[in-house]
């Protein structure tokens, strides 16, 4: 007798829930000497619970200051944070050499030479406005492939190859020693203040690495409105973890705003683009409209609460990135 052998069902996938709250906004930490960038994302994300969270801009453990570190619907937003301006105030130690550039590696050259003041103020302006800078070999630059500090690491170091870096301000602000010198900066994208201090060391014919780095400014965030990771977490128990928040639009506050009507939304956040004017016709605010130019980026908005990075392109609206705040607040998936 024939048995029918029984179909073993397949399994279904389901999918796994992110861990934590969908909660979202961004909040300028104070980072403490000693903790690495990714550590203090770890510790907001115990701190907030929360799903998704991410950092704009590394700072090295040595490093203290500003750290704007983005939750939610918030990490979409992180290139335009690392793409802006940033402050620094670092103090130079002159005499030694490092392989690291700042105080934490080993010492590789030496020099008695102890430059003046006027020998310093006189060599800044040559690194002022687009300089081309090395950056250190303990970088997190890749060459074929591999980061520069692990091949450091290995053995297999090589400086990366030089690169133009906007600097707009670099004074002297305090000269506590003839073996130290403190500065400030104000910098763009990319410019390794390690690297300053060694170039610098270098054209006053000494040697230089930096000994402490703050930064003061990272785009919108600045050291004013920083907290300590300690106070934040006190801050989280005494009230909502929201309050505790910025707005996700803070990083877009050089992206002009369009407003959008409850049907342009519904188009934007499932991906489509809208028609935003047709020959007379003009369907948004005129006004707003008007300060867009064709090729921009734009935040459009529903209310308050942004849906969508986006572009103007002729008659329409095209998203690029779209933020499922509302979504996720009602426990959706956001991505």
């Amino acid at each position: 007798m024939m048995r029918l052998r029984r179909s073993c069902p397949k399994p279904i996938k389901v999918a796994r829930k992110r861990r934590g709250r969908p909660i979202h906004g961004w909040v300028a930490v104070d980072k403490d000497i000693g903790l690495t960038s990714t550590q203090v994302v770890g510790r907001i994300r115990r701190i907030f619970d929360a799903q998704k969270v991410g950092h704009a801009g590394t700072l090295d453990p040595l490093a203290t200051g500003v750290l704007p570190i983005a939750l939610g619907e918030a990490t979409k937003t992180v290139p335009y944070v690392m793409d802006s301006a940033k402050a620094y105030r670092f103090t130079a130690c002159f005499g030694e050499a490092r392989d690291t550039d700042d105080l934490e590696g080993r010492i590789i050259a030496t020099s008695d030479v102890r430059p003046y003041d006027a020998n310093i103020r006189a060599a800044l302006p040559s690194f002022t406005g687009t300089v081309s800078q090395v950056p250190p070999v303990y970088s997190a630059i890749k060459i074929a492939g591999e980061r520069s500090y692990k091949r450091a690491r290995d053995g297999e170091g090589q400086l990366p190859p030089a690169r133009d870096v906007q600097i707009a301000r670099f004074e002297l602000v305090d000269r506590p020693g003839r073996d130290h010198a403190v500065f400030e900066v104000d910098c763009g994208k990319g410019t390794y203040i390690r690297s300053l201090a060694r170039d610098l060391g270098k054209m006053l014919g000494t040697e230089a690495h930096v000994s402490e780095l703050r930064r003061t400014l990272c785009g919108p965030f600045s050291e004013n409105d920083a907290i300590s990771l300690d106070k934040l977490a006190k801050s989280v128990l005494s009230a909502p973890p929201q309050d505790s928040l910025l707005p996700v639009t803070t990083a877009l506050d050089d992206i002009p705003a369009l407003a959008m009507t409850d049907t342009q939304t519904d188009h934007l956040r499932h991906g489509r683009a809208v028609r935003v004017r047709s020959g007379s016709t003009i369907f948004v605010d005129a006004n707003q409209l008007d300060a867009i130019r064709d090729g921009d980026l734009l935040c459009a908005l529903s209310g308050d609460t942004p849906v969508a990075l986006a572009r103007l392109f002729g008659e329409e609206i095209r998203p690029e990135r779209v933020l499922n705040i509302e979504c996720a607040e009602d426990g959706a998936e956001t991505e």
